[in-house]
């Protein structure tokens, strides 16, 4: 098993495999740990995580409140409408004064690409992307790997269909980075104009029909179409999409018995997919849900452990 020495998590494309297989095993350790009666262990007793979320989020944010809970540490959480940065501090100074106070870890969401790999630089505080702009993910990925995984006990060699607003998703840039290091078979599917150009060069298959999509993949991850975005008119409409490129049980004809649904969440039912589907027999979704909070889980545990560590070794 490979040793853990990153001090940071921005994206998965950072990772070697056996950094991520780390994650994915240390994750099914902890994952037990949420059924007992208590919820509860003491690994992380005394640190400190901080949530600085400025985009809203419910799943993710929870997901990493109730991972630091679950391992004894302190959490706090700011929004962006309560910091200082609404009277014109910087992301940056906002975080150093956080980082002030003694906290161990900054787990941050933001609009802009790029400011998760800010703040690592700037602080000695281990840091976390919890979502950046559209280009990464981590965590996000990182679950759906351990989903998919979980269900087919590998990922090398299996087929993951990614379906929806490619363009847009950081959700979609992270799951490739992480699928392909782990050894996945990767097609995006979605409107020509929701395609990023070039994303061929990433090592993927790029296919606008999704009944061929379907039929070929192992596991078929639907990603949420962003209509605050489609005043910028990517689509002629949102009901067009849905007839289209939507899921509904009439387009599973052909799929795979073993078919995995997945959806990062929020899903927008009878747009991405029907009710039937996200409830049906295919879909994972509440299975992502849960993992979430054991990646989660074993990412702290490894970031912090390694934190103590380069202290001591005076690296940080």
């Amino acid at each position: 098993m490979s040793e853990w020495t990153k001090h940071n998590l921005i994206d998965l494309k950072d990772l070697t495999k056996e950094e991520i297989e780390l994650i994915l095993d240390t994750a099914k350790s902890f994952k037990e740990i949420s059924t007992r009666d208590v919820k509860k262990v003491p690994t992380l007793r005394g640190k400190t995580v901080v949530m600085l979320f400025f985009e809203s989020s419910t799943r993710t944010r929870l997901s990493f409140e109730l991972a630091a809970k679950r391992l004894s540490a302190d959490t706090l959480s700011v929004a962006a409408s309560s910091s200082s940065m609404t009277k014109g501090e910087s992301i940056l100074d906002t975080a150093r004064n956080i980082e002030a106070m003694n906290v161990d870890m900054i787990v941050v969401r933001h609009k802009s690409s790029g400011v998760p790999n800010i703040l690592a630089d700037g602080l000695k505080a281990s840091v976390i992307n919890a979502g950046d702009g559209c280009r990464a993910h981590p965590t996000q990925a990182l679950l759906d790997i351990f989903t998919i995984r979980e269900r087919f006990g590998k990922v090398a060699g299996l087929n993951v269909g990614i379906v929806g607003d490619i363009l847009h998703s950081r959700v979609a840039r992270s799951n490739i980075w992480g699928l392909k290091t782990m050894g996945a078979h990767i097609t995006v599917c979605g409107p020509s104009t929701l395609m990023p150009r070039g994303i061929e060069q990433l090592g993927v298959k790029v296919s606008h029909n999704i009944d061929e999509v379907i039929a070929s993949s192992d596991a078929l991850m639907l990603l949420r179409l962003q209509q605050e975005r489609q005043e910028d008119k990517f689509l002629p409409s949102t009901r067009e999409y849905a007839k289209v490129f939507g899921v509904n049980r009439a387009k599973l004809k052909n799929a795979k018995k073993h078919l995995l649904i997945m959806h990062p969440g929020p899903t927008n039912r009878g747009v991405e997919l029907s009710s039937d589907v996200a409830d049906g027999e295919f879909s994972v979704i509440l299975s992502q849900v849960t993992n979430g909070v054991a990646i989660r889980m074993a990412i702290l545990y490894l970031l912090l452990g390694t934190k103590d560590k380069l202290e001591l070794e005076g690296k940080i």
